[in-house]
């Protein structure tokens, strides 16, 4: 497969996924701000922005102004409208790699977000979010079913997966510090999908470890990190079925995504709690250097050149879409 197409596979699972979780995310607070009027609108939208990786504006928030910061703006890295755009172009750029039906539901998920958007702001932006998560839904189903497990898929099921772990990983950093006993852990699994799963698993029980250990670890739940991370090392290994060496494995890639399904993996129980934030920078700062591999060992043939002028280097990067 040529490398441009291979890349843009994987970008369109990646934005179609950080739409999608960007939705389910601002449609949990969306929902916060307006029910609870003890929740104040700036600081938490401020810290969602911060989640997400968008600057915040320095004018004070509301709902109302976030909604058009992170969901409607066109001009905002990061955005729905913006993740979905760019999902649309590189789907446009790889006609002959993708099916015509993941192309007609891109397209048309694109060009009803107009629509969409003026109706959100008579009813609400409910409306909005649900058609977001309703055609990325669709969009995944439609990948699925018409696509022949080839390369091609496999790039776009890594994107997928690598996205999903670090919208994961800041959807419980938002609440990484929280007392186990808060309600605010609900907002996290509302935030996953994983709220009704959740209940049937653990009998209703609420705790916060629980729900840290079902989103983190649970290998059954496809949006937990542990399934995805074993989703991502499954793609790569199929994409590059050559075994390691005596010493070990050599592509970083592969060895990145290893080590951190290891930590999961053999972490002893009761520990989740315990340092949660910097487990969880920690693994951000994986996807961020795992999607840096990713590029080099399949869509560059060379590294990044660096250009050094009085001092200054300036690393020319052909990644699109870092957070």
């Amino acid at each position: 497969m040529l490398a441009r197409n291979a890349e843009s596979l994987y970008w369109i699972g990646r934005y179609v996924e950080r739409a999608d979780d960007t939705a389910r995310i601002l449609d949990v607070a969306v929902h916060q701000l307006l029910d609870d009027a003890t929740v104040d609108p700036d600081r938490t939208s401020r810290l969602l922005l911060r989640v997400l990786g968008i600057e915040a504006p320095e004018e004070k928030l509301d709902v109302r102004s976030l909604t058009d910061l992170v969901a409607f703006s066109r001009n905002q890295v990061g955005s729905i409208v913006d993740s979905l755009a760019s999902a649309r172009e590189n789907a446009r750029g790889a006609r002959e790699v993708t099916s015509s039906e993941m192309w007609e539901c891109l397209n048309t998920t694109y060009n009803g977000l107009a629509e969409r958007e003026r109706a959100s702001r008579r009813l609400g932006p409910h409306e909005f979010f649900r058609y977001v998560e309703e055609r990325a839904a669709m969009f995944a189903g439609l990948a699925d079913s018409t696509l022949s497990r080839d390369d091609g898929y496999r790039f776009l099921l890594l994107g997928r997966s690598i996205e999903r772990v670090d919208m994961i990983v800041r959807m419980l950093l938002a609440r990484a510090g929280d007392r186990p006993s808060s309600p605010a852990w609900v907002s996290v699994l509302r935030s996953a999908g994983a709220h009704d799963t959740y209940l049937r698993t653990y009998r209703g029980a609420l705790d916060a470890n629980r729900v840290v250990e079902f989103i983190l670890l649970d290998r059954l739940f496809p949006r937990s990190v542990f399934h995805s991370i074993r989703q991502a090392e499954k793609c790569l290994q199929e994409l590059d079925p050559q075994p390691g060496s005596r010493v070990g494995i050599r592509a970083e890639a592969p060895r990145l995504l290893g080590r951190a399904r290891s930590e999961l993996e053999f972490l002893p129980q009761g520990v989740l709690l315990e340092d949660l934030q910097g487990r969880l920078l920690g693994w951000q700062e994986t996807c961020r250097e795992l999607g840096e591999a990713i590029a080099l060992q399949y869509f560059h043939a060379a590294p990044w050149v660096a250009w050094t002028d009085a001092g200054a280097a300036y690393a020319d990067s052909t990644v699109e879409g870092e957070l």
